[in-house]
């Protein structure tokens, strides 16, 4: 049986420390990951490559970091000071060198995977080091254990809360700033321990205040970097700006309209938002003799909505869209109420908070018009919602006669994702009716309407009052020229998401 050697409280004290430092580590190491990863969504789009990428590099710049630690044979606990320090300033101020920088470097890929790559090196750095430190403190076995069970723990929390407490109260710039200080101060209280073993703890004390000085400066003027940086990428003066648990959600606003972007994403101007709001919900409500029930899926901004209380014979309206900080923002901003007529206020509406996909899962009701207003499907999260799965469970709740209509993305930017949500649509028993409709501030836009049963008669007329579309304009809309007429391609299918491929690739060459 192996003995374990007696240590006074002192030196249990400074284990303890030491292995304490190991969970703090670990967890600000995975928050500037995450912090890079979503970072990288924000400001280059939100794609699942972005985050595949900066995972792959930071892991693997870890095993170098690892990998260097057998070079350090001498006062590790100095190096493990300065090591923290380090990552804590690089870490600390990774977000706020991103979002400055962004708007100014036409090499921004280069900035982010060095910043990556590099704070990655370092964090591969500190466990060896402590584990190196803790060997003569622990038997081997007893050390791996304690020192990965610490890590794991850490990593566990940090992914806890990022999602659900750092990005939506601290915001990204604060978050790293915020663990970069945590970093900096487990090698201030380390390096105040054992400053007797480490001949020049004085200058490391003094570096580490300094640095965290630096940072909390940072964290107290987080958002007007943010702001400035902002305003530095966008054409247009921002009014407003917040991260929730789902997206970077940004309002701004010129002399000639209000535009609203998610992740940079442009959703909408007001200039001409009508023309796609229009081309969106009238031709397939108007394909409706008595629409009462409807149901609008996504449409956070409440725009699709207004169009559809232009008609009295609905009784009622539900919404189901992911986001409440998005319905919050459009029941209460003045300038977003005036745009959408105070829709969330009527009474015939009801607004739901949740996943679209769950909620079309366990509904049981029928509706007469269904409107599905996604974003366009840039990553695998929205783009099981253009699925073949999706479109069954839009079956089921799509009364016989009633019909759906889906925006598809761009027909002339993104031809094959175009007819990608045709086929599969087709591939459930739909019927469909392809669309499209030039809208300045998108360009040339895609729609379809999806029916079960064996003929849908559209209207001649349109009875409600509309500032664009007619009828005769929504039979030009029918109309698609050879350059984006009709192609085979795959059925989107959960387990293969080659919608998202494509639409990948497709927008990758207009960016």
């Amino acid at each position: 049986m192996d003995s374990i050697p007696k240590v006074s409280k002192r030196e249990f004290n400074s284990h303890m420390l030491l292995l304490i430092s190991v969970f703090v580590v670990a967890t600000c190491g995975l928050i500037y990951e995450l912090v890079a990863g979503t970072a990288a969504s924000y400001l280059l789009g939100d794609s699942v490559t972005q985050f595949s990428t900066i995972i792959g590099v930071y892991l693997f710049s870890m095993g170098i970091g690892s990998y260097l630690s057998r070079f350090f044979n001498h006062n590790l606990l100095a190096w493990f000071i300065q090591i923290e320090i380090m990552v804590g300033l690089v870490g600390g101020f990774s977000s706020t060198i991103l979002f400055l920088l962004f708007g100014f470097l036409s090499y921004f890929r280069l900035v982010l995977y060095s910043l990556v790559g590099f704070t990655g090196i370092l964090v591969g750095l500190e466990i060896p080091l402590l584990m190196r430190i803790l060997e003569k403190k622990y038997e081997f076995k007893e050390l791996v254990s304690k020192v990965f069970t610490f890590d794991y723990i850490g990593a566990l929390l940090a992914s806890l809360i990022f999602p659900l407490v750092l990005v939506p109260y601290l915001g990204l710039l604060r978050t790293s700033l915020f663990f970069g200080i945590l970093n900096i101060l487990v090698a201030l209280i380390v390096c105040n321990r054992f400053s007797g073993e480490i001949a020049w703890s004085g200058r490391l004390k003094f570096i580490a205040i300094l640095s965290i000085i630096a940072l909390t400066l940072g964290f107290t003027y987080a958002n007007e970097l943010l702001s400035w940086s902002e305003a530095s990428a966008y054409q247009e003066n921002v009014i407003y700006a917040k991260s929730t648990p789902y997206q970077r959600v940004v309002l701004t606003q010129s002399k000639k309209d209000l535009r609203l972007y998610l992740n940079g994403n442009l959703q909408f101007s007001s200039g001409d938002e009508y023309r796609y709001h229009e081309a969106l919900v009238h031709p397939a409500m108007q394909s409706q003799t008595t629409p009462e029930n409807v149901l609008v899926l996504g449409g956070g901004d409440g725009l699709a909505v207004r169009e559809l209380l232009k008609y009295k014979q609905v009784k009622q309206i539900f919404l189901v869209d992911l986001d409440k900080a998005i319905t919050n923002l459009f029941t209460t901003n003045e300038l977003l109420t005036t745009l959408n007529q105070h829709a969330f206020s009527n009474k015939k509406v009801k607004v739901t908070n949740a996943d679209a996909f769950i909620w079309l899962k366990e509904n049981k009701l029928k509706f007469d018009c269904i409107i599905v207003d996604f974003p366009d499907p840039s990553n695998y999260s929205v783009g099981k919602l253009y699925s073949q799965t999706f479109y069954k469970l839009l079956t089921q709740s799509l009364s016989d006669n009633g019909v759906a209509v889906i925006q598809s993305t761009s027909p002339f930017i993104a031809r094959t994702s175009f007819w990608c949500i045709n086929n599969t649509l087709k591939s459930v028993g739909f019927n469909t009716i392809p669309y499209h409709a030039y809208v300045p501030s998108f360009g040339d836009w895609g729609f379809h309407i999806a029916y079960k049963s064996k003929q849908l008669i559209t209207a001649d007329t349109f009875t409600v009052n509309t500032r664009f579309i007619t009828n005769e304009v929504f039979k030009q809309m029918q109309m698609f020229p050879p350059d984006i007429a009709y192609m085979h391609t795959e059925v989107n299918k959960l387990n293969n998401q080659v919608l998202v491929n494509y639409f990948e690739h497709e927008w990758s060459r207009y960016q």
